[in-house]
């Protein structure tokens, strides 16, 4: 059977597929074998160094809850303040003001340009110089600054692109019916978009919950990787650490993404086609309300509006 994509494959093409994929699983489980033996060898899988992680509580009550607890705050928080303020930016570059759109353009290429991790120590300078914040709370007000200016950057682009890859016969619809272009972008752009950008919005989110590990790693901030390699000191097992922060962090954007891909799916399912059909008089009401404030007369028929 054929697809809009490519033809259908051949005996000679699915055998030569066969083949691949069987060398590629040969591949990679050597790969595999390579990596636990070199393990192995080291002394990384001793049972000693995995203990703390499945006898007890103490390594994560101690070190890595309160790390991820930090973590998600920080996350939590800059993604609170960067959608809001990167819808605003996105329809802001649409806007038909040049005093609106030239300074929200300048802005966001501004923040854009700039390595998330120079905006956080930039925002730890600011905060030690110009503000009361304790020495304690920098780091985390810096890095949630730092990640609000980035971010709210690259979602302000991801909402203008999926406001602009709608057919301009929505807006010019909606124009027509006499709605202002406050309510075209609040009830007919922004909804539609809305199912388009997702995926996107759901990536740089994921991109903010990893991100805050720069903060660990130069400002002190004691997130979940910070955390553990303090952990891998004093348990004397930075492979083991590691590989149970990873998986928590695996856990977390793919629960992030897992539940964006069920919303997006809800919302096509919400926007297909009732089948319900209007009639004449039906369509004639909603065009004379929307275009006079006034209804259609009940015994207006066709003739009536020629």
């Amino acid at each position: 059977m054929s697809s809009v994509l490519y033809d259908a494959q051949g005996p000679r093409a699915k055998r030569r597929n066969v083949l691949y994929t069987a060398l590629f699983v040969v591949a990679f489980a050597a790969v595999v074998w390579w990596v636990y033996q070199a393990l192995d060898d080291k002394g990384q899988l001793a049972w000693s160094l995995w203990k703390p992680f499945f006898s007890g509580t103490e390594a994560y009550s101690t070190y890595i809850w309160p790390g991820l607890e930090n973590t998600l705050k920080a996350a939590a928080l800059a993604m609170v303040i960067a959608l809001p303020l990167g819808a605003v930016l996105g329809i802001s570059r649409l806007s038909d003001h040049v005093w609106v759109r030239v300074p929200a353009a300048i802005v966001v290429e501004f923040f854009r340009a700039i390595p998330v991790l120079v905006l956080m120590i930039f925002g730890l300078a600011i905060f030690a110089q110009y503000t009361d914040v304790s020495s304690d709370d920098r780091p985390f007000y810096a890095v949630v600054t730092g990640l609000v200016l980035y971010n709210a950057s690259v979602l302000a682009e991801i909402v203008r692109a999926g406001i602009l890859a709608l057919p301009k016969g929505q807006s010019e619809a909606a124009m027509a019916i006499g709605l202002r272009k406050g309510q075209v972008m609040r009830l007919i752009l922004l909804p539609q978009s809305v199912t388009a950008m997702l995926p996107a919005i759901v990536s740089q989110l994921v991109v903010i919950v990893k991100d805050t590990a720069l903060g660990g790693a130069v400002l002190t901030f004691p997130e979940l990787l910070a955390s553990a390699n303090t952990m891998a000191g004093y348990y004397g097992n930075i492979i083991a650490s590691l590989t149970v922060v990873a998986a928590i962090y695996i856990v977390i954007n793919f629960s992030l993404t897992s539940f964006a891909s069920w919303l997006e799916s809800r919302l096509r399912r919400r926007k297909k086609s009732t089948g319900v059909v209007l009639g004449f008089q039906d369509v004639a009401d909603i065009a004379g309300t929307a275009a006079t404030g006034d209804g259609v007369g009940a015994g207006a028929g066709p003739a009536g509006l020629v």
